[in-house]
């Protein structure tokens, strides 16, 4: 195992322009373990990082930024702000169309026509859908992270839009791969439902009206981050591979020497 390191919680800091970051260290694993401070971050995209922001984030001495969004996230946010000697990889889990005349809706429909996409949960049905999509679907995309982490890219910083769905997954699948317990991974997932951590709903309509509370009451389940989401994920991986283990061994190509060197870059030395 690699030399143990300090294991105290870093300040975490007040970001003008990146929602949602947070480093992943301290949680327990189910063999006595914990992950290391300083290894693996998560947020939002980093599109809209302040001149201070890039200097903290460049003093994190990151190997690799991964970011999750896809082209029309790009469009509609912009790239990533460069930080010198950090590889940007961008790895889409979405695809720039899917659900496009829906976010469309989500952005410029008025009250009745969001009741029509949104209500009697199928806003949350949706969401759902999608975390079982991307664990049956993004099979190759998740196995590329992990084999990049065990191989080189740790201190690493993982994103998408709002840091949720798509780099919630990604880094809890990266927790199960080093063997953290589930709930500690629930609960750094829930995280992003912190006030000064959610995603700013971006609507044309700013109005009263298009801001409602029974606006955001029909938005609500697509913005936070919910423990029935992840749950769904989960179950996904044991309805299609039969378990955690299989779903990482098959579904992900993970070999065993390959897990053991993601232990000793993500996790400290204790017992």
């Amino acid at each position: 195992m690699t030399q143990q390191l300090p294991q105290t919680p870093p300040t975490e800091p007040e970001l003008s322009g990146v929602r949602n970051f947070r480093d992943v260290g301290g949680l327990p694993t189910v063999d006595g373990h914990r992950t290391r401070y300083g290894r693996l971050f998560r947020s939002g995209h980093l599109a809209h990082a302040t001149g201070s922001d890039a200097a903290f984030l460049g003093s994190l001495g990151l190997h690799t930024i991964f970011d999750f969004r896809n082209a029309a996230d790009h469009k509609l946010e912009g790239p990533d702000v460069e930080l010198p000697g950090v590889r940007n990889v961008n790895i889409p889990l979405s695809d720039p169309a899917d659900g496009a005349e829906f976010w469309r809706m989500v952005r410029d429909g008025d009250l009745d026509q969001l009741k029509t996409i949104l209500a009697d949960g199928k806003a949350a049905g949706r969401m759902t859908a999608s975390y079982r999509t991307i664990i049956k679907e993004r099979t190759a995309e998740h196995s590329r992270v992990l084999h990049a982490l065990a191989q080189d890219s740790v201190p690493a910083l993982m994103h998408c839009a709002a840091g949720k769905d798509r780099a919630g997954l990604s880094i809890a699948i990266s927790l199960l791969a080093v063997g953290v317990e589930r709930e500690a991974i629930e609960a750094d997932y829930l995280k992003s439902n912190d006030p000064h951590r959610r995603y700013k709903v971006r609507r044309s309509d700013t109005s009263p009206a298009g801001m409602s509370p029974e606006v955001m009451e029909l938005l609500s389940p697509l913005f936070d981050a919910r423990a029935e989401y992840l749950a769904a994920a989960f179950a996904t991986m044991d309805e299609v591979w039969g378990g955690t283990e299989r779903y990482l061994s098959e579904g992900l190509k993970l070999a065993p020497e390959t897990r053991e060197r993601l232990r000793e870059r993500l996790l400290d030395g204790s017992v």
